[in-house]
């Protein structure tokens, strides 16, 4: 009587006794035709997988060494015993539900269970069961392969946990915090970041605040990024829209490295550059330090006010007493050329009356108070229209002026003496308010724009006054003009000084022949080139 093969099994833990008891000669054959019988039968014995053969209700028939070495179990032990016997219980039962309904309907399953080893340990294997049919494709068997993945899993886990600590501290941090790779595309941030996306309106930070950095640092930027050294404290004064306004940000960053992960960079051992952006909100900070620097300034500006006050009030005088002055010297003359006896008492005391002047204009002009020449330095103008708006403030709000200013963002730095042009920009915005409330505009309206255009710097100060006549365009800049209908005694020389210090700067000052609403005034500067970045 021929013995069945769960005896076989049982009694003759081989794969030669199964393979003997179940597969047909005709397979046997081919096998041997393409692989010697026994190199498959020790193939099976000695893979470095555990592999397991049931019948259909998952009792083992087979197992090899690599099974006995990650259960614990010996044939003696196993064999026989359902698969269960493994189970640390702990699975739940919808896997094993999904298990049971794949294999039943002849498909592959693969996935996880905790198992428990004979000594007692869990281990979590990673299991793949397939179906073994027969001719008439029947399942007659159940082949069961799996590994204990417990230390890579662990691996995994702990990888894990250590991305979503470093996430958590990152989250809570205050300030905005942002990774980097080497294309500027961002890997990893934080809500403080996320939520720069929408306060700024700038699309996405990084690359914004990258472009400032690079623009301020130059060729700086690459020698410290070669070089890995990190930066610090770089602040940078933001145009926001909206209730916000103003806000200002202080920049540091850190690179480093890490090893590539693809499969490209196994050999090679490649390395990618990473950058840690962190973007502190210092606009609180700065608010309180501008606060105090408004109160400097208006101490500076008041002072100057004042010394411009004496110096309009002495040019002034001059100016006055120049008129008769030059009558008295073309009196003078007429008289010399008559060359009259009679007249020699009068001509006299125009000589007398002459020397007196001169020295009365000598001695004013002595008392002139001198300017002293300012420190020349890159200068934001959209940092000192700001300023100048702030000292303006009072006066903008007690007249209901409304104010429209449309800043450029990443206006470049131009040369300038920052006091000189505090002047300027105040005098030309005072004289829009003065011309405004002249005209009792029933909607006041001041627009302030700052732009490039090439090599240029431009401001852009207009108002929906009454205008300056075209006839009159010419002669606004010159001593003691007004276009003040109240006469003379508005004169001063304050559009005089705005065309001094734009002179000083190198820069041109127009009236916009083309502006109909009122007046504007545009002037331009050359912009202030980064050394660094010639050199690049």
């Amino acid at each position: 009587m021929k013995k069945t093969p769960l005896h076989y099994l049982r009694t003759h833990n081989t794969m030669e006794n199964i393979v003997d008891g179940h597969m047909p000669d005709i397979i046997k054959a081919g096998i041997a035709d393409k692989v010697p019988y026994r190199i498959f039968l020790e193939t099976v014995e000695q893979a470095p997988i555990a592999i397991s053969i049931t019948d259909k209700k998952a009792n083992i028939l087979y197992v090899n060494d690599e099974f006995s070495r990650i259960t614990g179990y010996q044939p003696a032990d196993i064999l026989g015993k359902n698969e269960s016997l493994l189970s640390d219980k702990c699975t739940p039962r919808h896997v094993y539900y999904d298990l049971w309904h794949t294999i039943s309907n002849k498909k592959i399953w693969n996935g996880r269970l905790l198992n428990r080893h004979k000594f007692g340990n869990r281990y979590l294997s990673d299991l793949t069961i397939a179906p073994i049919l027969d001719e008439q494709g029947a399942i007659t068997h159940y082949i069961g392969m799996h590994r204990d993945i417990t230390e890579a899993y662990e691996s995994e886990k702990k990888v894990t946990n250590q991305k979503l600590l470093i996430e958590s501290v990152i989250n809570s941090s205050p300030i905005a915090m942002v990774v980097l790779d080497d294309q500027d595309k961002v890997i990893l941030d934080n809500h403080m970041y996320k939520a720069l996306v929408s306060d700024l309106g700038k699309g996405e930070p990084a690359a914004y605040f990258l472009q400032l950095l690079r623009q301020e640092m130059g060729g700086l930027w690459q020698e410290i990024q070669s070089q890995q050294q990190g930066f610090s404290n770089r602040e940078f004064r933001v145009e926001t829209k909206g209730y916000q306004g103003v806000r200002w940000f202080s920049c540091a960053g850190n690179w480093f490295v890490e090893n590539a992960v693809h499969a490209d960079a196994f050999f090679d051992n490649t390395l990618k550059h990473y950058l840690i952006l962190t973007l502190t909100d210092i606009t609180r900070q700065r608010r309180q330090l501008e606060e105090l620097h408004l109160q400097t300034l208006k101490t500076v500006m008041a002072e100057d006010e004042r010394v411009r006050g004496i110096r309009e009030t002495l040019l002034g005088a001059m100016h006055q007493i120049h008129m008769p002055m030059n009558q008295i010297r073309a009196a003078e003359q007429i008289l010399r050329h008559k060359a009259d006896a009679q007249h020699d008492s009068l001509l006299q005391s125009l000589q007398q009356i002459q020397k007196s002047g001169e020295e009365a204009v000598e001695t004013m002009q002595k008392c002139i108070p001198e300017i002293h020449q300012a420190a020349v330095i890159p200068v934001n103008l959209n940092q000192l229209l700001h300023e100048v708006m702030l000292l303006c403030s009072q006066r903008l709000l007690s007249h209901d002026i409304s104010v429209q200013w449309q800043p450029r963002s990443d206006l470049p730095t131009i040369l300038g003496a920052e006091n000189r042009l505090r002047i300027l920009f105040k005098q030309l915005i005072d004289n829009a308010i003065e011309a405004m409330m002249l005209a009792d505009c029933r909607d006041p309206q001041l627009k302030i724009i700052s732009d490039t255009d090439g090599d240029l710097v431009y401001v852009s100060i207009e108002d929906n006054g009454p205008g300056i006549p075209a006839d009159k365009r010419s002669k606004i800049f010159e001593p003691f003009y007004t276009t003040n209908p109240m006469g003379a005694n508005q004169a001063g020389m304050g559009l005089v000084m705005v065309k001094e210090i734009v002179n000083q700067h190198h820069g041109l000052i127009n009236i916009d022949s083309d502006y109909e609403q009122g007046c504007r005034f545009i002037i331009s500067f050359p912009l202030h080139k980064n050394p660094h970045r010639e050199h690049e």
